[in-house]
């Protein structure tokens, strides 16, 4: 009987202790917030209730384009960010895991669960998910702002006004991630004045993961400012194909601020020799050939009012873009917030354009593929002998070199990031979030066991 009392005493106590040891291990899981990259979020009309991005087809108010007015940061719409985007699926195809998998793994596997941030639950600050959807056509900071103001609140709902939170952050969302922590909710400075880093939102967090941030920037950036977007392939306008083009992507503002970063934009004449362009003066646009509005397809895109505000809005956009820019690239102290990064080396990825001059037509001709030509003087030029030249390592979208922010580095004299890890696997750049050597890396970072 005394053997069977003590036995039981033993299995309770160790039960208890167990109990303990798991509340104890969830108190030491920071929550987690996700932040999906460009259009990782829904987009639904307020007015209808209907999700309008992301479809394959084109949906009943498929207007993505925000209207033009000389002040980017004014520019607003019905629309409004419903969920983050967890899967796609189109037609007959497999359905694609974009942000589902990942939570998934934080799961199953760390032992995180989700929550609300309108209504978190006591257990809300203890080993907690929090997806931020966010307008993705928006100004960064904009939404830099919103995540600040969010975990506030978020603070106060769970009465823990000291609270922490681990940041993944998926491509643009680590622009978002960098520049809250770096300036909490300031606006970037006015005018000329130089931007110095504050930290003013370190207090909100612990770790960021920067997965395929473009941290200088993407080349892939004007190439869809140019050409358009379409998640289907089809870089054109057909009626039952979802498709940005370049009019859309003229009015988002963050589409400007995802262009190569100042001081590393690569660009080659037809002989491969370094061309020096100011990617943020709206005339480099034009003498390029890259400006929408020159299109003859632009006046029957918008009103006569936005018209007549598209050159203010086009030259606040790239001016605003370049001081976001050159505010990340500001460096200085962490201030307590570690930065890891996980990206891919072997996919290829546009690293530089070249510059043709087709002198029939007496007007330039951009190379965003590495497609043969022949030069001026006659010479052929061939695909593998561009693709040495254009493409550097990275993830097909991201460049390493803009992942680890190599240039802006050189050129401070130091690591701007100064992360405290720097992870490479081999995937594309949509796929990080699913892949599970990243997931595994992710729970290494929080100090988390994958189960």
């Amino acid at each position: 009987m005394r053997i069977l009392t003590r036995t039981c005493l033993l299995a309770a106590t160790i039960a208890l202790l167990g109990a303990v040891a798991l509340s104890v291990a969830a108190q030491e899981r920071v929550p987690v917030i996700i932040i999906p990259g460009v259009t990782g979020s829904e987009l639904i009309n307020s007015k209808t209730g209907e999700v309008v991005w992301l479809k394959a087809s084109r949906s009943k108010d498929d207007d993505l384009r925000l209207p033009i007015v000389a002040n980017p940061l004014r520019a607003r719409d019905h629309l409004v960010p419903g969920d983050i985007l967890r899967s796609v699926k189109f037609g007959i195809f497999p359905r694609i895991d974009v942000y589902n998998g990942l939570i998934e793994s934080l799961e199953k596997n760390g032992g995180y669960h989700e929550e609300s941030w309108l209504k978190p639950t006591a257990a809300g600050s203890e080993a907690a998910i929090y997806v931020f959807a966010y307008d993705w056509r928006l100004d960064n900071v904009a939404n830099a702002k919103l995540l600040v103001h969010k975990i506030r609140e978020l603070r106060l709902k769970l009465k823990k006004p000291s609270l922490k939170f681990n940041v993944i952050a998926h491509s643009m969302g680590g622009i978002i991630a960098r520049y809250a922590a770096m300036y909490g909710d300031a606006d970037l400075p006015a005018g000329s004045r130089k931007p110095t880093p504050t930290w003013a939102g370190a207090k909100f967090f612990d770790k960021l993961i920067l997965l395929g941030t473009p941290n200088e920037g993407s080349l892939e950036a004007l190439d869809t400012m140019v050409h358009g977007y379409s998640v289907t392939g089809f870089n054109f306008s057909l009626p039952w194909v979802q498709y940005l083009s370049k009019f859309d992507l003229f009015t988002i503002p963050a589409a400007y601020q995802l262009l190569p970063a100042p001081g590393t934009f690569r660009v080659m004449d037809e002989n491969f020799e370094p061309v020096a362009i100011d990617l943020y003066d709206p005339r480099e646009w034009t003498k390029y050939g890259w400006n929408a509005i020159d299109d003859k397809g632009f006046a029957k895109n918008f009103t006569s009012a936005e018209r007549k505000a598209a050159k203010l809005f086009f030259a606040a956009a790239l001016d605003r873009a370049k001081r976001l820019q050159e505010a990340l690239a500001a460096g200085s102290k962490s201030n307590g917030v570690e930065i890891n990064l996980i990206g891919s080396e072997c996919k290829d990825s546009l690293d530089s354009i070249v510059l043709v001059r087709d002198r029939k037509r007496d007007e330039w001709r951009t190379l965003f593929k590495a497609d043969g030509f022949t030069g001026s003087g006659g010479e052929k030029v061939t695909s593998d002998e561009l693709k040495k030249l254009m493409y550097g390592p990275g993830d097909g979208v991201v460049t390493n070199r803009s992942l680890t922010a190599e240039t802006e580095s050189k050129l401070d004299g130091g690591s701007v990031l100064k992360p405290s890890s720097t992870t490479s696997v081999c995937e594309e750049h949509r796929k990080l979030p699913a892949n599970a050597e990243v997931q595994a890396k992710i729970l290494s970072i929080f100090g988390t066991a994958a189960r």
